[in-house]
């Protein structure tokens, strides 16, 4: 394994991150937005990167909790930390069904199978407007209040979004590294070889789900915080491909490697944007980039940078050795 690989390295850089953004950044949303979305896509990297499982069904749960965070906020007043206790739960809860559904079948039927949930959803929420507001979405949201008065300004709410962030990021570190992920990585490798030696391997694919739509539940109550609108857009398949190509841009080797895809598709839209109203056309372009040269994603890149600077240098010593 190299050493940016290794778990303490992927903490170190996550923090080095949250320290960084707003030293390059002018815009607290859009530092909090980044991470937010490193969040989400690191969630779906544990289905597939480390599962083998490309679903399409994660902007249901995203969706789900910015619902979550709308309604019991807003019309309710309930307590914030309550609100993103029941938005994991509730993003547990529904990736657990979805993900119990969605893995009896394998390959394209699977993919078709979130996406299928992914629309259903959607059709949902836009049907039952008098909860989820339709197509305005829940307005006004509130952004946390610990004591001290809500988190107005976009630096402090940043703040509170940080210490979300590296939380859950060591949480599914310390999985992807446990017993659990090493049996993901098992059955992503070789199905049938997992099943053969005793693994349940349906349980397995199912607590992925459930864990993934947790995180990203927890992502999506955040979103609507951070901008004080849930919208319906939330919960389309859009979101879903977003979340998706955040994933794939960054690579899925690691988890950290998510941080560097949601960072790299938010940065840059945002810079492009400015640029041209057109900014989807230059991103695609980026992205067919992308897909054609670098198919490991960025963090790949990195790993043979990382790889060609030091072999270069312990080369030699290793051969002194030999000699």
């Amino acid at each position: 394994m190299l050493l940016i690989n290794r778990p303490l390295v992927q903490f170190g850089l996550a923090l080095l991150t949250v320290l960084a953004l707003p030293l390059f950044l002018r815009s607290g949303i859009l530092a909090s937005e980044v991470l937010i979305y490193a969040l989400i896509a690191a969630a779906c990297n544990l289905l597939l990167g480390y599962t083998g499982l490309l679903s399409f069904g994660q902007g249901i749960f995203f969706g789900l909790g910015s619902y979550v965070a709308g309604i019991f906020l807003t019309r309710y007043g309930v307590p914030v930390w309550l609100v993103l206790i029941m938005a994991t739960l509730l993003g547990a809860a529904v990736a657990t069904l979805v993900g119990w559904l969605s893995i009896r079948r394998q390959g394209v039927y699977f993919v078709m199978l979130t996406l299928a949930f992914s629309q259903l959803f959607y059709f949902l929420a836009y049907t039952f407007s008098d909860l989820t507001g339709g197509d305005n979405g829940l307005m006004d949201v509130p952004r946390p209040d610990l004591g001290a008065g809500p988190m107005n300004d976009a630096w402090t709410f940043y703040i509170f979004v940080a210490v979300s962030f590296l939380v859950l990021f060591a949480v599914m570190l310390q999985a992807t590294q446990s017993t659990f992920g090493r049996t993901l990585i098992a059955v992503r490798d070789n199905e049938e070889r997992a099943a053969a030696i005793g693994f349940p391997v349906k349980a397995f694919k199912t607590a992925a789900f459930a864990i993934s739509g947790a995180v990203t539940a927890y992502g999506g109550a955040l979103k609507a915080m951070l901008i004080g609108v849930a919208p319906l857009a939330n919960i389309e398949h859009h979101t879903s491909e977003m979340i998706l190509i955040m994933t794939i841009i960054g690579g899925s080797t690691s988890l950290f490697a998510s941080v560097i895809g949601a960072a790299a598709y938010m940065i840059l839209a945002d810079v492009l944007s400015q640029i041209w109203p057109r900014w989807l056309l230059l991103l695609g372009l980026a992205l067919v980039c992308i897909a054609l040269f670098l198919q490991k994603g960025l963090w790949g890149l990195i790993e043979k940078l990382w790889v060609m600077i030091f072999q270069k240098h312990q080369n030699p010593a290793k051969k002194e050795a030999e000699h």
